[in-house]
């Protein structure tokens, strides 16, 4: 058996939701977490829990008191959901239990979403939305018919987001599921939504290196600026551009995927409308939707932006490659008329040499001529020259072949 076998599979039992019975109030809390803060307030809730009910490492199941509590460890946050039974007449929105509110208290700068949902069986809820204080609700079926669900998103005094859910068919299963889901849809909504804020200073700055590429398209097209200037101002353009993407690409590839899960959870929710009101993920779609989209334009509009300057460096480069070619083909022929002025310059120093050789030879010739006189002996001059001339020509034909044999090497 492969060593991953069992924990790979028992991943499928790995976040498993809280079952429980209608009424009940359900809080739920996401923290932005650090590792170190997680770590220390699961301590504190495991100190503060009357019992274990479950535990893998990335959640928990504990029992306080009458009230059951929840901790699930993800990869940027840390969710804390309270399931707390109600009696019928207690009031619709009670504040959170006075021992779990202590425990989070130091935590409450790190809170990114706080949610508290209302579970009310039909048979005893108060049978007007108005009652429960929403204003200008969204509300919709769910579960094909099976419970009914109302929230304004409106956040109370406290922070909170509150959702009312009627149950009329669903078992403790199914609702433990279905409240799941929607909180779930509020937690991986405000976590796309971290990115917001970055994806608009990013926008900001590609308006900036927006502007500088097109100074730089245009130096480069002019041709005016050196190479070396031209290559080391898109340089730096570009070393900007990888360290904005290094910065950012977590959280944008992180709002691609919340968003993704937010969808899915919404289309889980398997919605009718209810009366006039907007259904709630149409409600949320409406509003996040364009969010997720400006998130994952920005990101695009970055990718798109550094391709653009390695483009442009890759048409200075190739600028550059033709100027050196072209300064290749003029060393090239400036060697080569150098080369063909030697050559001319080497003929006629050797046109020169057969003539100071002649002159040379022909002056010895005559001095041998003179030389016989002086010993006595008289040849004529037209036999001196009959005699002689082949021996010069000779003289000079070897002297010549020998030129031509060094040249040749």
């Amino acid at each position: 058996m492969h060593p991953l076998r069992k924990a790979l599979h028992n991943e499928l039992h790995s976040r498993p939701s809280i079952y429980f019975s209608d009424p009940a109030n359900v809080y739920h809390f996401a923290f932005a977490d650090a590792e170190e803060v997680c770590d220390a307030l699961v301590d504190r809730l495991n100190e503060a829990a009357d019992a274990h009910l479950a535990s893998n490492g990335s959640q928990a199941l504990l029992r306080m008191g009458q009230n059951t509590l929840k901790w699930e460890r993800h990869t940027e946050f840390f969710t804390l959901t309270l399931v707390v039974p109600r009696a019928t007449g207690d009031a619709h929105w009670p504040p959170l239990p006075t021992a779990l509110d202590a425990l989070v208290a130091d935590y409450r700068h790190l809170l990114i979403n706080a949610d508290q949902v209302l579970v009310e069986s039909e048979a005893h809820w108060a049978g007007d939305v108005a009652a429960y204080g929403f204003k200008d609700p969204a509300g919709s079926t769910l579960g094909g018919g099976d419970a009914v669900a109302w929230s304004d998103f409106r956040l109370s005094e406290d922070g909170v987001n509150r959702i009312l859910l009627v149950n009329r068919r669903l078992n403790a299963y199914r609702l433990g599921r279905m409240i799941r889901r929607l909180l779930e849809i509020e937690t991986y909504r405000m976590m796309a939504s971290l990115t917001l804020p970055v994806a608009q200073a990013v926008s900001l700055q590609l308006k900036e290196y927006d502007k500088e590429l097109a100074r730089l398209s245009d130096r480069n097209a002019e041709g005016k600026d050196s190479a070396r200037a031209l290559s080391a101002d898109i340089a730096a353009l570009s070393a900007r551009i990888v360290r904005s993407t290094a910065r950012t690409r977590q959280r944008f590839s992180a709002t691609e995927a919340y968003g993704q899960i937010v969808f899915e959870r919404i289309n889980e929710l398997r919605e009718s409308h209810i009366g006039d009101c907007q259904r709630l993920g149409v409600f949320i779609e409406r509003r996040f939707r364009p969010t997720v989209r400006y998130c994952a334009a920005t990101d695009q509009r970055l990718v798109r932006l550094g391709q653009s300057v390695a483009n442009l460096g890759d048409l200075l480069q190739a600028r550059v490659q033709v100027e050196v070619e072209e300064q290749n083909s003029e060393i090239l022929r400036s060697l080569n008329a150098r080369a063909d002025t030697q050559i001319k310059i080497q003929k006629a120093v050797e046109g020169l040499s057969i003539i100071a050789i002649s002159y040379y030879l022909l002056s010895l010739f005559k001095l041998f001529y003179q030389g016989l006189h002086t010993v006595g002996l008289e040849v004529s001059a037209r036999h001196a020259i009959l005699g002689l001339a082949p021996v010069a020509a000779l003289t000079l034909g070897l002297i010549f072949m020998r030129i031509r044999k060094a040249k040749g090497h």
